[in-house]
């Protein structure tokens, strides 16, 4: 169906079983590039030649978290993104203030996300035992939120996520090596309570403390 509707495709299978049939299938579109390959090893710029483009996959539920870093960090980011996951990743993944994740702010960073719709396990065989959802991630370039370094920017989130039950002074502490009274000062002036928890901060308040924990 991508091929009837798209100008190229680019199919990358890891699976050598589903080649031959893929080849098989595919042989009356002269614009399907089928590369055997990992998708994570590949550069997505190279894939693509330089040209705009969008991903749609079924993604393998234990590496979702890998490859959807693998496209949000690329440099040459896709537009838009649909894909079918884990039902409790993708509510994960379009989760607000109070029930963030690390993996949700490394993905919100560059875009936004939506559940735009959901599969039960028995419409797949043989069946995954959970239920499916398909996430729509539209990408911006440049990212919405306004991150000098994002290097320096996700040590700080993957700090506070470090420790996840406890006050955000004390993970930043802890995880950063640097003293709490440090920490609730660049908290204060960032705007934020040094007693809440990294899942309740909004992408801009991560900014904020980063910016100010950096200052």
């Amino acid at each position: 169906m991508l091929a009837q509707r798209a100008r190229r495709v680019v199919a990358v299978e890891i699976d050598d079983r589903f080649l031959h049939p893929l080849t098989h299938i595919l042989e009356p579109y002269a614009n399907v590039d089928l590369v055997h390959g990992d998708i994570l090893t590949l550069d997505p710029e190279e894939l693509m030649g330089g040209e705009p483009y969008k991903v749609a996959a079924n993604v393998p539920y234990y590496i979702t978290a890998p490859i959807l870093r693998h496209l949000v960090e690329a440099a040459a980011r896709p537009a838009l993104m649909v894909l079918t996951v884990q039902a409790e990743v993708a509510e994960r993944l379009s989760a607000r203030p109070d029930d963030m994740s690390l993996l949700a702010v490394s993905v919100q960073v560059y875009g936004q996300v939506q559940i735009v719709g959901r599969i039960k396990a028995g419409a797949f065989y043989p069946s995954p035992g959970v239920d499916s959802a398909v996430v729509r991630i539209d990408l911006r370039n440049p990212p919405p939120l306004d991150i000098a370094d994002h290097a320096a920017f996700f040590k700080v989130v993957r700090a506070g996520f470090g420790q996840k039950r406890k006050q955000l002074k004390n993970t930043l502490s802890a995880v950063l090596g640097r003293p709490v009274s440090g920490v609730v000062a660049a908290l204060e002036s960032a705007g934020v309570d040094p007693s809440r928890r990294a899942e309740t901060l909004s992408l801009a308040e991560w900014a904020a403390v980063v910016k100010a924990l950096n200052a």
